[in-house]
């Protein structure tokens, strides 16, 4: 049975809302005040709330605020229910968070509709959010056991040929054999790196605070950033000749460091994804984001085979790109991490890509300072 929480502290409609939703077959729970609404969603975990917005104590607004900062309560579905409908107040809901917005008096046929509508739309998310946990067990599945034995086998198996042949194996071989080694260590060391980058980029994501200090830091010369990111990631792949870089010296918001490792991920994904002796190009210029304020924008583009637009859709951690038909080192998480950092300075990134021929990532990042 669904939980519907009822915010209203006008008593005579708070029951009757109560009474309906009953009869429709909600479990339906009452509160008189805010205080009272933001405990009762904390304990009881409603499928849904419906909230007045004057309220004596707390207002919704200040409910809404308060539900949307606890992790256990920041997805419900929110509907205000408020006797004005002027446009600042619906802005202001919207702002915060809120799912609908219904003017009092309504009738049970236009209360019960938004209250589907937005209990199927949870539903959705919900069926969507499993399609893609199940497509994340997938693929660590295939990717995970696959990039770490690589490099462990390399390894073990080129520490065993050292320890049986010792006696007879000559010097040159001997370096040769510990080169080997090194760089299968090195990949794993840069493989359990990215793990670790991208699980404390998903903390940081659930926690006020870091992400606040996360966001203050800012490049304000970032030309030699990108452009020396750009060249170590080519040069460890051979295709120094193939990185054609258009840079303007902008102002970035976000770490140096920050920022190198984005780039150095989106350059690694063009390098792995096109052919040697084809063009890599890098760009910086103004721009605005998709709210009309003025941004960066970063673009890399090759001429590579491509990505299908269902996996673009689908991008996320441990995922790479037509595995299953092509092999290539990694785990996926390279543009996953560069994707996540960026939306965590309030930022966008997107993909453009024709099969066969190119793709271009671009990312969008505000020139304003962000807010807090």
């Amino acid at each position: 049975m669904r939980k519907i929480l009822v915010i209203e502290d006008e008593q005579p409609f708070r029951e009757a809302v109560l009474e309906l939703l009953e009869v429709e077959g909600f479990q339906a729970i009452g509160a008189e005040n805010g205080q009272i609404g933001v405990r009762l969603a904390q304990e009881n975990l409603p499928d849904l709330v419906l909230c007045d917005i004057q309220m004596p104590d707390i207002d919704g607004y200040s409910v809404l605020r308060e539900l949307r900062q606890n992790s256990l309560t920041a997805t419900l579905p929110f509907i205000f229910l408020t006797a004005r409908g002027g446009r600042d107040e619906l802005r202001q809901g919207m702002n915060l968070g809120a799912d609908d917005y219904l003017i009092k008096p309504c009738t049970s046929a236009q209360l019960l509709n938004a209250i589907a509508t937005r209990l199927n739309k949870q539903e959705a998310l919900k069926q969507q959010a499993q399609t893609q946990l199940d497509d994340l067990r997938n693929n660590i599945t295939v990717a995970l056991p696959h990039e770490l034995h690589t490099p462990l086998n390399g390894i073990l198996g080129l520490s065993q040929v050292l320890i049986d042949e010792y006696q007879g194996i000559e010097r040159g071989e001997i370096l040769e054999i510990a080169k080997d080694i090194y760089l299968s260590a090195e990949r794993l060391y840069q493989l359990t790196q990215k793990f670790l980058l991208y699980a404390e980029l998903e903390l940081i994501a659930t926690n006020p605070a870091r992400l606040q200090e996360l966001q203050k830091d800012v490049t304000p010369c970032s030309k030699a950033a990108i452009a020396s990111a750009a060249m170590q990631v080519v040069e460890q792949a051979g295709r120094q000749t193939d990185l054609q870089l258009d840079l303007e010296e902008l102002s970035v918001w976000m770490a140096e460091f920050r920022l190198k490792k984005v780039v150095e991920e989106l350059v690694d994904n063009a390098c792995k994804f096109s052919l040697a002796g084809t063009p890599i190009r890098l760009s910086t210029t103004h721009g605005m984001t998709t709210q009309n304020q003025q941004a960066v924008v970063l673009s890399v583009s090759d001429q590579g085979r491509g990505i299908p637009s269902e996996e673009i859709a689908n991008l996320g951690g441990y995922m790479q790109f037509e595995r299953k038909i092509y092999e290539q080192q990694g785990a996926g998480l390279g543009l996953a991490i560069a994707k996540r950092l960026v939306e965590l300075h309030q930022g966008e990134l997107a993909i453009e890509s024709i099969l066969g021929k190119q793709t271009t990532v671009r990312v969008v990042l505000p020139l304003e300072k962000l807010n807090p």
